[in-house]
């Protein structure tokens, strides 16, 4: 298989794993239309309160019924003081989970970064354990 063509799988197995269980449109993706930032891949037509496909702590909206998922390749956010990430997790697929805030607009986001970059992060990061423990 092509590199292309796998990455283009990776990125369609990504969407279904986080963002489509969740989804009023369920595990088809034949919907699927690019997100509104031009670094980001998320599914733009993702509609559900909850999200099914992401661990406790990251998959509940709360007070928070404008909360959206961002999926990117690498960060390509500038995390500051505007868009502040608050947990970091690094789920089960090798993936890291963001959970943020920016503040100056009250929107929270949560960020999937493909791969590890705890590292370049700045936030309490949780474990395995600390999210067995929320509920």
């Amino acid at each position: 298989m092509k590199k292309s063509l796998r990455i283009i799988e990776n990125l369609k197995n990504i969407i279904e794993e986080y963002q489509c269980p969740g989804c009023v449109c369920g595990c088809d993706i034949s919907c699927y239309k690019k997100g509104y930032d031009d670094d980001s891949i998320e599914c733009s037509k993702h509609v559900g309160r909850i999200f099914l496909g992401m661990p406790i702590g990251f998959n509940r909206l709360g007070m928070c019924k404008e909360t959206k998922i961002h999926i990117f390749e690498k960060p390509s956010w500038e995390y500051g003081m505007f868009n502040i990430p608050v947990w970091k997790f690094l789920d089960k697929n090798g993936n890291t989970l963001l959970r943020g805030l920016c503040p100056r607009t009250n929107y929270p986001w949560i960020h999937i970064l493909i791969g590890n970059h705890l590292d370049k992060i700045d936030c309490l990061e949780i474990t395995q354990k600390d999210i067995d423990g929320m509920d």
